[in-house]
């Protein structure tokens, strides 16, 4: 009777403490000498057994039912299948005597065998299998829940092998965090990010240039502000974060606004998306129109008109450029703050950050008051999906959005606790943009003009009849306001900045109190 050997190690983890593939040949020659086994052939497998199609088995089972060996050597019976289908195969070839023999370190097997004893050493196996594989699902949950991520560290981290948790990488920390900054800007696509990330010895697996897609992934992982994913489910990290929640939403600001296609314009275009009509209400767009005269001499002129796509019809002229900057520059003229307001606008707001900072501490406790009333909703959603009163998306997405304001609200309170007088800057670039309108309303930059306007309108400018007209946002409001009703504007008309918002520009609250 002629055999085959077969010899299998599986990659996975169940099969650790198996014999290593060379300790396994070793015992089966010696064990086919002792016991006069004729070896035709050997075969060995770098496979899992609990999965269908490996190559080498399915080889040897085709040659076996062709005739070319009628037994089987292996360590135990649980090297042939871990899974019911190869399982049966053998069984069956088997009991019809396709195989006569299969001889194990510590058994052997017949035809003439009792089936059950030989089916529930195949079942007790692909069992192993399948409850390991459950252990170790709840393994890699439970370890999410204590705020460690089971698996690969993202770029910029590493994983520890002697403290098993996921640690920072110091020199591609500063890279992602670099990469997280530049693009917030909003001026780079994910290929210059790409880029930049080569250029700063960062590369894919194989060593190339991170692709654009993957570098979106990184972008969008919360993996870097100290939350993760893990099945579906935010979790909080327990690892150090590279970035803060503020610049990941800012970043993913920029790639909402990315990812929308963008239509073509056509040149020029400085002004266009600025306006829109008094009469009608629709958008104002800009043609060119050259002249050429008989000396040779061409003339070039912009036009701005409505662009008359209203049921209604519209009777609105067409009016120059030239006409518009100018009319651009007399409507600034009412927000411009002369220097020696702003000085004392300055002297004011020295006064006042002494003031601000014995009022942030009632904004604390307010935000902190919502950040409990928001672990009290994860607590009472948590009891409703226990219920099962509620399906596991809606349950995953109402907590992912909790948790994400809750570090909202943590990274606000610490920015807080860091600075009382967070309004203090953005007041100070207000006060030097107002004092800086100036030179803009004189300046030929027409994007300078374009982006004060931007500012200072928004989209309530109109153009009707040649002229231009707008509503100021209340931030800029409050000083034509003020020359309108006095002729002058001191800083003792206003204001008590209001603590506890965002400091932006365009979100300044102030209290305003005109004499």
């Amino acid at each position: 009777m002629r055999y085959f050997l077969y010899a299998r190690k599986s990659t996975d983890v169940e099969d650790k403490q198996v014999l290593s593939i060379e300790a396994q040949l070793s015992e089966l020659r010696a064990l086919a000498r002792k016991e006069g086994l004729e070896i035709v052939e050997e075969f060995v497998e770098k496979q899992s057994a609990k999965m269908l199609g490996r190559p080498v088995f399915s080889a040897m089972m085709s040659r076996i039912q062709s005739g070319e060996a009628q037994g089987i050597v292996c360590w135990k019976i649980d090297r042939l299948a871990r899974n019911p289908v190869d399982g049966g195969q053998i069984q069956w070839l088997l009991q019809n005597s396709t195989i006569a023999h299969i001889q194990t370190h510590d058994r052997a097997y017949y035809p003439a065998d009792n089936v059950l004893m030989m089916s529930v050493e195949f079942g007790m196996a692909n069992q192993f299998i399948r409850d390991l594989s459950v252990n170790t699902a709840r393994g890699l949950r439970a370890k999410a829940r204590q705020g460690h991520f089971p698996g690969t560290a993202p770029a910029g981290y590493r994983n520890d092998q002697r403290t098993k948790t996921i640690v920072l990488d110091r020199k591609k920390s500063k890279v992602i965090r670099e990469a997280f900054e530049l693009y917030a800007k909003g001026m780079s696509r994910l290929e210059d990010i790409g880029k930049f990330l080569y250029d700063n010895g960062m590369r894919s697996l194989y060593g190339n240039r991170i692709h654009s897609d993957r570098v979106r992934f990184i972008l969008a992982n919360p993996f870097y502000y100290g939350h993760f994913l893990y099945t579906g489910e935010l979790h909080e990290g327990r690892h150090t974060p590279i970035i803060d929640k503020r610049l990941f939403d800012a970043v993913q600001k920029v790639l909402e606004k990315r990812g929308r296609p963008k239509s073509k314009v056509s040149e020029p275009q400085i002004f266009c998306g600025l306006l829109s009509c008094g009469e009608c209400g629709m958008g104002i767009t800009a043609e060119v129109r050259e002249k050429h005269q008989k000396n040779g001499n061409t003339h070039r002129y912009v036009y701005y008109r409505c662009t008359k796509k209203s049921a209604k019809g519209c009777t609105q002229p067409y009016v120059r450029e030239e006409q518009l900057i100018a009319n651009f520059s007399e409507i600034l003229s009412p927000y411009v703050l002369p220097s020696e307001q702003a000085r004392n606008f300055e002297r004011r707001m020295e006064q006042d950050r002494y003031e601000g900072e014995h009022a942030t501490g009632s904004v604390i406790a307010e935000l902190r008051e919502q950040s409990h009333d928001i672990e009290r909703k994860l607590d009472r959603l948590m009891d409703v999906y226990i219920a099962q009163d509620i399906e596991r998306d809606v349950y995953l997405t109402k907590r992912r959005l909790l948790m994400s304001d809750r570090r909202s609200i943590q990274e606000h309170i610490a920015r807080l606790e860091a600075d009382s007088t967070v309004w203090l800057e953005p007041m100070r670039a207000w006060v030097k943009e107002l004092e800086n309108l100036a030179q803009i309303r004189n300046f030929p930059s027409l994007p300078a003009k374009k982006s004060a306007l931007q500012k200072i309108f928004g989209s309530n400018l109109i153009l009707l009849n040649q002229k231009i007209s707008g509503r100021a946002h209340p931030t800029y409001a409050v000083v034509a306001t003020a020359y309108e009703k006095s002729g002058i504007f001191e800083p003792n008309q206003v204001w008590a900045p209001r603590v506890g918002f965002e400091p932006t520009t365009n979100s300044l609250h102030f209290s305003f109190n005109f004499l």
